[in-house]
């Protein structure tokens, strides 16, 4: 085969080839930098987000009486800047917290559905499903807060939920299936467990003095 002869073969697969090839390449060198790219704003974004929660958390923790607005106002950052976050939850159950105390129950239950209706994680869907139901008996529904935690659970959360559900029940008059409540709480503890308040509850009941 002549030069001239493999030159032309070679512009015949490069004419075939070349352009797949070069565009192949580039797409992978997309997809790295474009990786890379995303992995650096999440750390970006990540890191936004820590600092904005703990002036929350500092906020919120700082004194015997937060200053409400401003916790309002961090955690309302973190849902729009962070929205979907486990920070942005976090912040939306500081915001329930300081309603608590403040005796703004209805805010706090509103505020602690936003993470039920969409959690970032199974923890902190079941500990927003247990703040709720006790913000619910608080505001007297303890029906409507019994109901929040009937279905199955992770066994890691059993323990929790049957105290939190005991409470409630027991805040409805009905001892007897308090002290069941209770019961089953302490038994999903782990082995090593410590029953604590669980066991003083037990006790309270068995004695009367609930």
């Amino acid at each position: 085969m002549t030069e001239d002869e493999q030159i032309a073969r070679l512009k015949e697969w490069w004419s075939r080839n070349g352009m797949p090839l070069v565009t192949g390449g580039l797409l992978a060198l997309a997809v790295v930098f474009g990786w890379q790219a995303w992995q650096n704003h999440q750390t970006n974004k990540a890191q936004g987000a820590s600092v904005v929660y703990q002036q929350l958390v500092e906020t919120a923790l700082g004194s015997e009486k937060p200053d409400t607005a401003r916790v309002a106002e961090l955690a309302a950052q973190l849902k729009n800047d962070f929205g979907g976050t486990h920070y942005a939850q976090f912040g939306s159950l500081f915001v329930a917290k300081v309603a608590v105390e403040a005796g703004q129950l209805y805010e706090a239950a509103a505020e602690l559905r936003t993470v039920l209706d969409k959690p970032a994680s199974a923890d902190l869907e079941e500990l927003a499903r247990q703040r709720l139901a006790r913000v619910l008996s608080a505001q007297g529904k303890g029906e409507e807060g019994l109901a929040l935690l009937d279905g199955k659970v992770d066994a890691a959360y059993l323990a929790g939920r049957e105290e939190v559900r005991g409470d409630l029940l027991l805040q409805l008059g009905r001892k007897q299936e308090a002290f069941a409540a209770y019961t089953k709480a302490k038994e999903a503890l782990p082995v090593n467990g410590a029953a604590g308040t669980l066991q003083i509850k037990l006790d309270d009941l068995a004695n009367g003095d609930a």
